[in-house]
């Protein structure tokens, strides 16, 4: 789906009403007492507002623990059997929303009360494999591909602990069972490209307003001021070697390819991105443009048959970028550490970046980023180590192709 770019710096009717219609198919996640509830319902009331159509998907363990199921009852089988049959109808109820969603005539937003990935925190490893092999079902598909978007809403356990609460009628869990549930489902989605976390560091308002904002803006919504938020990315210079696996906690590695496309003119920058695990692909065509003085990114997902023509158009004053992205969470926050692989321009080789996004000030990330990477210094925002300058076959010294405004870091929008 590609999204017309002139219209995105507008309101969201105007969007609805130029460009092409937009499913966006939201995730939100998180532990026990996190605000899903509330977040929804203030989600719909600003989307609607907007003219959007919004459909909101139920949970589908609410749904079953509320028909007099127990989980703390079953045995190890009958959790990971309850599991199964939970993930078969939570696909079932999605994709029939999914499918209303595609026949509206307006924008529309469905939003999911958890995903299929939530399945996974409640079973082993090993569990979850064989749920995915007897179903012959997907875990890239399930995780990557399915939903455009997925926010954990961090459990007041983890934060706001005197505004932890059982007053829902399927919780019954005690705070730190609440946190392991909290930490459970945060790695059950790590890896997905479009993960944001939404802690308590806030006053709950504030925490459901950095929400919908977080979501306007992956959408390419300019909500001007309406709503606050002051997370920001940053960048930093790792130097190697690389620690060995063990080293890291629980994590995920991609391999990522991106290539530029030609364009008109220097104000409009597109890449392709293939990104995956095992052979399994997805697709992203990325465009950004300076709209009323504003960078703008719009990002699309594609099939493998729009990735392979677009190819053709592929910038050759370039090279594709091509490095590992190594997902992980440390101490309640989600990082993401690119590695760049061979064949690459000399400029390009060995480097390491970690990114995230986060309210705490340079100063508060720095003092806890992940003790086992040699942090070499900051790099947010630093033309020199843009995707996009990085990349370019010629020297920079008085190369044209040089950019400075459209520092294109590798991000997937906002609040990664």
């Amino acid at each position: 789906m590609k999204l017309d770019l002139n219209t995105i710096a507008d309101s969201a009717m105007e969007t609805s009403k130029k460009s092409q219609k937009i499913v966006w198919k939201l995730v939100l996640t998180g532990g026990p007492c996190g605000g899903k509830t509330t977040g929804q319902a203030r989600l719909s009331t600003f989307f609607e507002d907007i003219g959007w159509k919004v459909f909101r998907v139920p949970e589908t363990a609410t749904v079953l623990l509320s028909g007099g199921i127990d989980f703390s009852e079953l045995d190890e089988e009958g959790a990971m059997k309850f599991q199964e049959n939970l993930l078969k109808t939570m696909i079932q109820i999605e994709n029939s929303f999914f499918d209303l969603a595609k026949e509206t005539k307006r924008n529309c937003l469905v939003i999911c009360d958890r995903g299929t990935m939530d399945a996974s925190a409640y079973i082993n490893h090993q569990q979850w494999e064989n749920i995915l092999t007897s179903n012959s079902l997907d875990e890239v598909e399930l995780r990557d591909n399915r939903y455009n978007q997925v926010v954990h809403l961090t459990s007041a356990a983890k934060g706001a602990e005197q505004f932890y609460s059982l007053d829902h009628p399927t919780r019954n869990e005690g705070i730190e069972l609440a946190r392991d549930r909290d930490t459970r489902a945060a790695e059950a989605w790590v890896g997905h490209p479009y993960v944001d976390l939404v802690d308590n560091s806030s006053n709950f308002d504030t925490k459901i307003k950095k929400l919908i904002a977080i979501v306007a803006f992956r959408m390419g919504i300019n909500v001007s001021d309406r709503l606050e938020s002051d997370a920001k990315k940053l960048k930093f210079l790792v130097n190697g070697p690389l620690p060995q696996k063990s080293i890291f906690p629980s994590f995920r590695d991609f391999q990522v390819t991106h290539t530029y496309l030609k364009t008109d003119g220097r104000n409009t920058q597109c890449r392709l991105r293939k990104r995956g695990i095992k052979g399994k692909w997805s697709y992203t065509h990325t465009v950004r443009k300076v709209v009323n003085g504003q960078v703008i990114e719009v990002k699309s997902p594609i099939n493998h048959r729009d990735y392979l023509h677009l190819s053709n158009q592929q910038d050759r004053s370039h090279f594709p970028i091509i490095k590992t992205r190594r997902c992980f969470m440390y101490n309640d926050q989600y990082f993401q550490l690119d590695i760049y692989e061979d064949p690459v321009h000399e400029r390009c080789r060995g480097l390491m970046f970690l990114e995230t996004y986060t309210t705490k000030s340079v100063k508060e990330i720095t003092e806890n980023l992940p003790p086992f990477l040699d942090i070499d210094s900051e790099a947010s925002g630093d033309p020199a180590f843009s995707m996009f300058n990085l990349s370019l076959h010629e020297e920079w010294t008085n190369n044209k192709e040089f950019c400075h405004r459209l520092s294109d870091d590798e991000e997937d929008g906002k609040f990664s």
